[in-house]
């Protein structure tokens, strides 16, 4: 409740649902279990969404991923450069949805593919669509990376992908490890997922179209390898979070 139902309610007796909830919750909490999946929400971009132990929490450092999606689909060279009705948008491991709810809900004119290897993750990304009443504007695919998805071209390909090392993932905080491993785990090295993605760029990318790609705050520098390795004739743009750490790269 906020204050004000509290005022209006004051009188009101807490049911022994409602404390018997309350104590499971508080036991969840001493076990470290994060507290958006006690309560299975977790707020992103301004919207409500529905979050348990099968999707990563949304983190309000992906809202940088998504502000810059949205600032190049408002660009006026943007609109003049789509031969189509509709700007065509690939999310990549949408987890939850976040990302993909989110650009559909604040981009007028998008169509958005979402997939993910999970079948749990793409079932609770579609609830948070009709939660958001963004499901006619989404395509959802259960899919390994590119492997399902249909041979077309979009003007825009994002991804907030699995990126921590590995071995790294047991020394995180032990919120963190509650959340799906799956969807921590980038490899040995951390860049699996970003070599799927970078390699297969130019099969799925349309011309003059974008990729942005959350990163974590030291692999500004191995991604970007990635990139001039693969021969890429754009110059990557690296966009940092509010706390000043490298978090997004555009090219």
């Amino acid at each position: 409740m906020n204050k004000f139902d509290l005022v209006i309610n004051h009188a009101q007796e807490v049911s022994e649902e409602k404390i018997f909830q309350f104590e499971n919750g508080l036991e969840q909490i001493k076990n470290n279990i994060p507290i958006q999946y006690i309560t299975n929400h977790q707020e992103f971009m301004k919207l409500d969404f529905y979050v348990d132990e099968n999707v990563l929490i949304p983190q309000p450092d992906t809202e940088i991923l998504v502000e810059e999606v949205i600032k190049f689909a408002n660009m006026e060279s943007t609109k003049q450069n789509i031969a189509h009705n509709k700007l065509h948008i690939l999310d990549l491991c949408t987890g939850s949805g976040a990302i993909a709810v989110s650009l559909a809900k604040y981009i007028e004119n998008c169509e958005v593919t979402a997939t993910d290897i999970s079948s749990k993750a793409i079932q609770i990304a579609k609830l948070n669509a009709e939660k958001n009443l963004v499901h006619k504007k989404i395509n959802f695919i259960e899919s390994d990376m590119f492997k399902n998805i249909p041979h077309k071209k979009f003007d825009i390909i994002v991804s907030n992908p699995p990126y921590i090392e590995k071995d790294i993932i047991s020394t995180l905080s032990t919120e963190v490890q509650k959340e799906p491993f799956i969807a921590l785990n980038g490899g040995i090295d951390g860049l699996d997922f970003y070599r799927i993605i970078i390699d297969n760029r130019n099969k799925y990318l349309a011309l003059n179209g974008k990729l942005f790609l959350e990163i974590g705050y030291d692999q500004k520098e191995k991604v970007l390898d990635l990139i001039l390795s693969a021969n890429s004739k754009y110059s990557p743009k690296c966009v940092k979070d509010l706390s000043g750490n490298d978090r997004v790269i555009i090219y």
